[in-house]
């Protein structure tokens, strides 16, 4: 009832509280791993939207965490952009007896991906560039213990992406790198004078 909120919101533990920090990378949320098979008895390869889990830093999406002691709710928004992006896919997490991975696919596009949305509308009017293109991207394979790294990575002369693995390098074309189970990103704010070299 609204009158029982107004009171609880005079307490201190209710109270909102805002505060404003620095951050090195973004860590990104998957949804929880499907644990069956589906009616056919395929395994399902889980998929998400890049965008769904870039909702976290919308400004009104709200994340509960817990502590021993108490329970609060967090939101988040981006206050500046800043020439690159580091995105940190939350693919382990770790409890008392071993650590698992979700092996979620998160769909993304290779370039144009336009973070103004996640401004608040006094800072978008600040930024007159809010568009990155990835330029690298780090995959995980296997299991959390015994898995391997591949990476990806953007060769700006050409305009081509290769695939590093240890001394192994490849070309890869740009819409087999979305297929991976993306685990941290460098994405490149683009300015007005860049043209578009990605040929993706």
């Amino acid at each position: 009832p609204a009158e029982e909120k107004a009171q609880l919101l005079q307490n201190s533990e209710y109270q909102e509280r805002m505060v404003e920090s620095t951050f090195l990378y973004l860590t990104l949320d998957l949804p929880t791993a499907p644990l069956y098979k589906d009616e056919k008895e395929q395994l399902i390869i889980p998929q998400v939207p890049l965008f769904s889990i870039l909702a976290k830093f919308n400004g009104s999406t709200e994340k509960e965490y817990k502590t021993y002691k108490e329970n609060f709710l967090k939101r988040f928004q981006l206050t500046r952009l800043p020439p690159y992006l580091i995105f940190c896919i939350k693919r382990f997490t770790k409890n008392n007896f071993f650590v698992e991975k979700n092996p979620t696919i998160v769909n993304f596009p290779i370039t144009n991906v336009d973070l103004r949305e996640y401004l608040s509308e006094e800072v978008q009017a600040t930024h007159s560039h809010t568009t990155y293109d990835l330029i690298a991207n780090i995959v995980h394979d296997g299991k959390p213990s015994e898995g391997s790294y591949r990476i990806h990575v953007l060769h700006h002369g050409t305009g081509k992406w290769y695939e590093l693995q240890d001394l192994q390098v490849t070309d890869i074309l740009p819409q087999m790198i979305t297929l991976s189970e993306a685990y941290i990103q460098i994405w490149k704010r683009r300015e007005e004078d860049e043209t578009n070299q990605q040929g993706a």
